[in-house]
């Protein structure tokens, strides 16, 4: 049967009507996914003296360009310490936040909905300080003695860990809990014996008031863990990668503008340029990428937050090291950026 030129026509029109129709429907279909996926209306992270990155890349406004073609805005709050991100972290007041390894695992196991997605450092950043007059030589002397210490901080793990050194627990000496720049005055005038320090103050300490320190190791110090809660990293995916690049562009200008980061350590953080630029040359910025590492680090560490009674009995500690560990976010981005 032959059909003329205007049905041949009229039916090819036809068939084009029904592909777009079809096409709109998807499309349709799809909108609301698209809708759902869009990036949130604000970010809410925090920065922190003893995170570099952070406080770089809030005095050079790099998340603010970053998220201005969406009108995102950016919302930072100071955390003074673990345990002030931890309970931002936990409260929502913030989406991500920088903690210490260990304080982030004692976190996640009580119950804060947290992982771990990017290093921003392996610092050194606590050592037990003692005033430059003081008698005491070894952490065995401190039987006895008054330890100022921000719980739920990396350098209250650490005191707790030296003194497990030299056969002492908790119950052997005083903690008085204390804020970091809180710790150092309370040495200063004497109202402590020891100080579970953390940088900048604990620089600080060293260099305007002569302070020494009576035991460091490395190994006892964390590493910097920038967390994110559950929810944030399940709906925002796309934005919490973009943070992270905003991390990396700052770890790798970190190492290529030494002089100006401890400016801006200095300024921001209101202490002395060498107090700064101490504080920058006890991190190692060469390691971004959260993995076995850092699970085998934390692992070992771990036994002392069941030995001090701060976990629940039975907690598998193993386990939940293993669930705060986030090995797969930050892997593209730091391939993308070129970094290890």
């Amino acid at each position: 049967m032959k059909f003329s030129r205007g049905a041949v026509l009229f039916h090819s029109l036809s068939r084009l009507t029904a592909f777009c129709a079809t096409l709109l429907a998807a499309v349709a279909v799809s909108y609301p996914a698209i809708a759902q996926a869009a990036g949130p209306e604000e970010i809410k992270l925090d920065y922190a003296y003893y995170s570099p990155e952070s406080l770089v890349i809030r005095q050079q406004g790099w998340l603010e360009q970053e998220f201005a073609p969406d009108h995102t805005k950016i919302k930072w709050v100071l955390s003074l310490g673990s345990n002030r991100a931890l309970e931002y972290l936990n409260s929502g007041a913030i989406d991500i936040g920088s903690t210490a390894g260990l304080a982030a695992v004692l976190g996640r196991a009580n119950g804060n909905p947290i992982r771990a997605v990017y290093i921003f450092s392996r610092p050194e950043w606590t050592a037990l300080v003692v005033r430059e007059d003081s008698p005491l030589k070894s952490v065995a002397d401190l039987k006895g003695k008054k330890i100022a210490a921000t719980k739920g901080t990396d350098p209250f793990l650490f005191a707790l860990r030296a003194l497990h050194t030299a056969g002492l627990t908790r119950d052997d000496v005083e903690i008085v809990n204390l804020q970091h720049p809180d710790g150092r005055t309370a040495l200063a005038s004497g109202q402590v014996d020891a100080w579970a320090g953390l940088d900048p103050h604990m620089a600080a300490a060293q260099v305007d008031d002569g302070a020494r320190l009576l035991y460091r190791n490395v190994d006892f110090n964390t590493y910097g863990f920038l967390n994110a809660r559950e929810d944030f990293i399940k709906e925002h995916p796309d934005t919490l990668a973009r943070v992270l690049k905003v991390y990396e562009h700052a770890r790798v200008w970190i190492g290529t503008h030494p002089d100006e980061t401890a400016k801006i350590i200095s300024q921001e953080s209101k202490v002395s340029l060498p107090v700064a630029k101490l504080q920058l040359s006890r991190n190692d910025f060469s390691q971004p990428q959260p993995g076995e590492k850092q699970i085998d680090a934390l692992k070992a560490a771990a036994p002392i937050l069941t030995q001090e009674q701060l976990v629940k009995p039975g907690t598998d500690l193993n386990q939940v090291i293993d669930a705060l560990i986030d090995t797969k976010v930050a892997q593209p981005v730091i391939a993308s950026a070129g970094g290890k």
